[in-house]
């Protein structure tokens, strides 16, 4: 690796959390410190406006393009050969402050007190947000990146369907971001996307910088039963075809698999839903998703088969009808070894505490290194929550991360491929 090199410069920690406050306040949940902005919603329109009128006032070449990814660059060219930070602003319905948003929130602080430094780089500086990163109202998770690096067709983004019978496309539209910049982008020289943990590991060791390595494989399911609606009072057990016992050994299937796998295989089934929904009434159908992860992509698929397998076995056994689809499905992700070398560098010449640690949840920076150089830089989650109103990061943690990501991205302007 080439020795260390590169301006420097000091991030402004109070303007950055300054910003973090204002954002955190559209869609915030009373009484908590989160907030709620599912993507292309109101609230993740007034959120997009905000941070684009943030970018414009420091003069950045804003660009939207065919799925509502905005990029601003400190060039007209856009990100092309542009070192780029970023993530995304969209969070599930009770999400925190930080997820995210810290990652463009910090991007654009780089690049602000780039030029109060007054420092003429190599390469220019760009910071995105990414639409629609959580999946949370539209399959799948990191559909703005996704789709960005190539993975998936405009056409497909736009004709994607939510549980509320919406489409990507018309809310697009409805909020006013569906650019017209070509999709898929242009390419960056690197991408690095500083994130809170999500986890408990830096947190629990009393560490304050997680250099990820890899981000794990990742496979949603939805699992459709179809049974007999009838009287809770008048059917015997034996003559039962309930969905919902089905969906319940469904649930105990998935967390007995991750139990057996060990190692990184994680479970969880996030939703069920049941018609007719009533309290005397065994159900007629059940819908439900499973979530398994796994840093090995042939445990992973292991994984897969088996739930399945089984599921199908026990619905047969009750007189159900099981069908499946699957909503996202992500091979595990390697880093680029020489941004990550440079990161955990930097952080040690700072002498900031660091692990080298793989990421449990999905991010845009697995997408963007489809296509350039990629690393992340984590900060630690306060007893691991996220996805949660009470997420919480100490700001000397977040300015540390912002920090890091600075000097990352200015000596990888240096750095010549």
């Amino acid at each position: 690796m080439e020795p260390l090199r590169g301006p420097l410069v000091a991030i402004n920690g109070d303007r950055l959390l300054q910003r973090i406050d204002e954002l955190a306040q559209i869609g915030a949940i009373p009484d908590t410190n989160g907030s709620s902005r599912l993507a292309f919603t109101d609230a993740d329109r007034e959120g997009r406006d905000l941070v684009v009128t943030w970018m414009r006032d420091l003069g950045l070449h804003v660009t939207i393009d065919t799925v509502g990814n905005v990029i601003a660059s400190t060039s007209e060219n856009g990100a092309a050969d542009a070192v780029m930070a970023g993530s995304h602003i969209d969070t599930v319905g009770t999400g925190g402050r930080y997820d995210g948003n810290l990652g463009v929130l910090a991007g654009l602080e780089v690049i602000e007190a780039t030029f109060a430094a007054g420092i003429d780089l190599k390469r220019p500086l760009a910071v995105a947000f990414f639409s629609n990163e959580e999946g949370s109202r539209f399959p799948p998770d990191m559909m703005g990146s996704l789709a960005y690096v190539g993975g998936m067709s405009v056409e497909e983004v736009l004709n994607v369907e939510g549980a509320d019978g919406s489409r990507v496309g018309d809310e697009l539209d409805r909020i006013g971001y569906r650019g017209t910049t070509p999709c898929p982008g242009v390419t960056p020289h690197a991408f690095v996307e500083l994130h809170i943990e999500q986890g408990p590991v830096l947190d629990r060791e009393d560490i304050r910088i997680g250099i990820v390595e890899s981000v794990q494989g990742i496979s949603w399911t939805e699992v459709s039963l179809s049974g007999q609606s009838n009287h809770a009072g008048t059917t015997p057990m034996n003559l039962r075809r309930d969905p919902m016992y089905v969906a319940a050994e469904i649930a105990v299937i998935a967390r007995s698999i991750a139990t057996e796998f060990g190692g990184s295989q994680v479970a969880t089934v996030g939703s069920i839903n049941l018609h007719p929904n009533l309290v005397n009434v065994v159900p007629a159908t059940a819908t439900m998703t499973v979530d398994l992860r796994n840093t090995d992509d042939r445990q992973l698929q292991k994984s897969e088969n088996e739930l399945l397998e089984r599921a199908h076995r026990f619905a047969t056994a009750e007189g159900v009808e099981l069908t499946s689809r699957s909503l996202a499905r992500f091979e595990p992700v390697e880093f680029d070894e020489r941004v990550v070398d440079r990161i955990e560098n930097l952080a040690m010449k700072s002498e900031l505490s660091t692990r080298r640690m793989p990421s449990g949840a999905g991010h845009d920076a697995q997408m963007m290194a489809r296509i350039c150089p990629t690393g992340m830089i984590f900060v630690p989650s306060w007893e691991g929550i996220s996805h949660n109103p009470a997420e919480h990061t100490e700001p000397e943690d977040l300015v540390a991360g912002a920090q890091l990501l600075a000097d990352a991205m200015l000596e990888l302007t240096e750095v010549d491929w």
